[in-house]
């Protein structure tokens, strides 16, 4: 029988990829393709739903083409996507009714300012497990109901559809209106304990049920996708939001594990297996849930975002022009032996987890005649890797348990001073896998592990294996003192006056 691969579909924020892996868990072949960004208003951030399908469709049949794989050769799809980006749809012609409403759009604000001030806050973090923010799903629904022409009267009549990005493009390739409990969790409107709609919550954000997709779990067969688009029926076995999936494709399957994606921002997710309640202003969400039918389980885990990661270098480079690539930036920093007392807090566009300031703003503090653009980069690298140890930290008093270390992926996690920093200020080992796709290779996995091609975690768990591991190499009274002046170039942060 010929070698199999899974399919792993990976649709995010700028751009449409398609990765094959093979059964060891490597990449066998990609395809990427980038899509239109829309900006209509200040705050506002669309995409068109139709070019993320015929982008992601693009990738999907050139990188089986390239490899001259026909249908048959795929044994499952696995799809991970952008989350909280919101489509509404016609359920007969399968058009959307209006642009997809993305992650980042703040138009909602408004609605979740008045949710909070009427008291609702407790109530929805109980049972969602989120905050009340425009950045979560629900209230850009609301939105969509409230100002398409005609949205709300034919939402209420079933004529349309509503998902993330995931069901989006399941129902696109199948026909079949259907989102995994980890995309569900991340919508305001899914009771993660019950694992069910809420019908309270849907009555007071006034969204009808029967636009909602059926929630499935995100390992094992859930649509076939159509002849028509990839030469054949192949299975979509896995589904998972892209932070979940990455925490899958890390292999932290067991409370306690912990990965950070160091991205355009970074996103902390810590394994806690039952659901924690946050006490730290920390996110409660579904990572994944697997298992056949009577033998079903959730894993849940605490999140936290930093809203400036790789962002800050793309600062450094575009505001500042001390570096002309991204990639400049550790050589830079590695000019200098340290910050020299340097100081850079880069809340551009506010503070997010524990802290939750929108009104904070970007600090540097400590300079002197002395300062270069080196102990600039520096200070920079070192401020995310300080905004990750805050996360972690309040992670920690939630979880109740120390960490043992910490796995990293994303584009910044190849930078080595920074993850050596990250080593340092943290006081545990930073690890770099030797696969670091691992959003896509997270989908794979679920996907593969829905339809037996992985025996279970435990064969997918001996195929993580270690690049490089950091040592942390920090005094503890340096990094005390050093922890002490970030937490007061916090303060200074938090206190700007716009």
């Amino acid at each position: 029988m010929a070698e199999q691969f899974i399919l792993a579909i990976d649709q995010g924020t700028t751009s449409s990829r398609a990765i094959l892996f093979n059964r060891s868990g490597r990449i066998h072949g990609i395809a990427q393709q980038e899509f239109r960004q829309i900006f209509p208003s200040p705050g506002w951030v669309e995409h068109d739903a139709n070019e993320i399908w015929h982008s992601q469709l693009t990738v999907a049949r050139r990188v089986m083409r390239d490899h001259q794989l026909a249908a048959t050769d795929i044994a499952a799809i696995g799809i991970t996507n952008q989350r909280e980006t919101s489509v509404l749809w016609d359920r007969t012609t399968g058009e959307p009714v209006a642009h997809a409403i993305v992650w980042q759009d703040r138009r909602a604000a408004g609605l979740c300012d008045t949710l909070k001030a009427e008291g609702k806050g407790e109530l929805f973090r109980k049972k969602t497990g989120l905050v009340i923010d425009a950045y979560f799903s629900g209230t850009k629904l609301r939105w969509l109901l409230d100002n398409v022409p005609g949205a709300r009267s034919r939402a209420e009549r079933g004529e349309l559809a509503f998902g993330t990005v995931d069901a989006w493009l399941v129902y696109k390739l199948s026909g079949e209106h259907l989102t995994d409990t980890s995309n569900a969790s991340r919508t305001m409107l899914f009771n993660i304990h019950t694992l069910d709609w809420d019908d309270e919550l849907l009555d007071i954000l006034k969204i009808p049920r029967v636009i909602l997709p059926r929630v499935v779990p995100s390992s094992g067969t859930a649509a076939y996708a159509s002849e028509a688009f990839l030469g054949g029926r192949i299975p979509i076995a896995g589904i998972a939001g892209d932070q979940q999936a990455a925490t899958y494709g890390q292999a932290c399957f067991h409370p306690g594990m912990v990965k950070s994606t160091y991205g355009t921002g970074c996103f902390i997710l810590m394994n806690t297996g039952s659901a924690v309640d946050s006490h730290n202003q920390l996110l409660t969400t579904i990572g994944w849930t697997t298992g056949e039918a009577t033998s079903r389980s959730t894993d849940y885990m605490v999140e936290g975002g930093v809203f400036m990661g790789g962002a800050t270098v793309q600062w450094l480079r575009d505001g500042l022009g001390i570096i002309k690539q991204s990639s400049e930036v550790e050589a830079l920093a590695a000019s200098v032996p340290d910050s020299d007392g340097i100081s850079f807090v880069p809340a551009f566009s506010g503070l997010g987890a524990p802290h939750w300031d929108a009104y904070a703003r970007g600090t540097l503090l400590g300079i002197t005649r002395g300062t270069s653009a080196g102990h600039i980069a520096r200070a920079a690298l070192e401020g995310i890797a300080f905004q990750t140890a805050d996360v972690i930290a309040a992670m920690q008093k939630d979880a109740g348990t120390p960490i043992l270390e910490l796995r990293v992926d994303g584009g910044a996690a190849r930078n080595n001073l920074l993850m050596q920093f990250q080593a340092d200020i943290l006081n545990v080992p930073v690890v770099r896998p030797e696969v670091t796709e691992t959003t896509a290779l997270g989908a794979a996995y679920l996907a593969g592990l829905g339809v037996g091609f992985w025996a279970g975690q435990e064969e997918i768990a001996a195929q993580w294996h270690v690049e490089q591991r950091f040592e942390p190499q920090m005094s503890k009274d340096e990094r005390l003192s050093r922890l002490e002046i970030w937490q007061r170039a916090i303060a200074r942060a938090s206190a700007w006056v716009a």
